[in-house]
């Protein structure tokens, strides 16, 4: 999906939101337990109930990996869910040295490899940029690279002075250097609002993927209110208040009333530009 295409969806749908498939078989409903593969009838439930509200669809690849080849094959299955016109981003956080890295790059952008073929894949830029090169050679994919984070250690690298900059600084104003927006985009935690206008002016036009909005308890405003952009500009992603809305037979109804009610915000923002 190019750059264009990803802007034009946001204000078709009046929506950045993003849905993390971050599904575990012990939190789906029960009664889903039955199935043949649970995990693919709950994703593609939520994706059926969702899709009308959401631009992109985000599997946690971790989720996936640690059930085996079943889960592997739950991950591919789910991905031929996701309709055609939303952005599918494989968060699985790679990132080694170059052959490595171009292993990895195969294993989720290339269809005639792992059977996978995934807009977008999350990567680590510690290692540098002969470990982040490898994804950028594909065309029309992107590497979403991490930069500032949620978590409570994010303090223990991300927010080192280097050059009278912090870490996280560094990594967005060098990694423009290998790539334009239109095949970059960075990982900004939600609980960070109050760096995004920093980040905003250092990246004025790349995407930025925005994790920590809903049960983590960022704040969708403040998000939107720094972050957007003429072209909007965000990916806002929302896992488990979506996902786990209802653990109920509900599940379905109660996911898409909480998509329906983030999109009907994000809206709202969108008006307001």
């Amino acid at each position: 999906m190019t750059y264009s295409e990803l802007s034009s969806q946001i204000f078709q749908k009046q929506s950045y939101l993003c849905v993390g498939l971050d599904t575990d078989p012990r939190k789906i409903p029960t009664h889903l337990l039955t199935e043949k593969d649970p995990v693919l009838a709950f994703n593609k439930a939520i994706i059926d109930a969702t899709a009308d509200f959401a631009v992109a669809y985000k599997p946690n690849i971790a989720f996936y990996e640690a059930q085996g080849p079943r889960g592997w094959e739950s991950l591919q299955r789910t991905l031929e869910c996701i309709p055609a016109d939303c952005f599918t981003i494989a968060d699985a956080k790679r990132g080694d040295i170059g052959n490595t890295s171009d292993l990895y790059a195969r294993t989720f952008f290339e269809p005639t490899a792992a059977g996978l073929s995934f807009d977008s894949v999350t990567v680590a830029p510690y290692m540098g940029h002969d470990s982040v090169t490898p994804f950028l050679a594909y065309e029309g994919k992107w590497v979403i690279l991490l930069a500032l984070t949620s978590n409570p250690g994010s303090a223990d690298f991300q927010r080192q002075a280097v050059d009278d900059q912090a870490l996280f600084e560094t990594i967005i104003e060098t990694a423009q250097t290998w790539a334009g927006p239109d095949k970059l985009m960075f990982v900004v935690g939600a609980t960070q609002a109050k760096e995004l206008g920093r980040i905003r002016a250092l990246a004025p036009k790349n995407f930025l993927l925005v994790p920590g909005v809903g049960a983590q308890g960022g704040s969708l405003a403040d998000v939107s209110r720094y972050g957007l952009t003429a072209d909007g500009g965000l990916l806002v992603n929302a896992s488990r208040s979506i996902l786990y809305a209802s653990t109920g037979t509900d599940f379905t109804q109660q996911a898409r009333a909480e998509a329906k009610r983030m999109q009907q915000e994000m809206k709202r923002y969108l008006g307001e530009m």
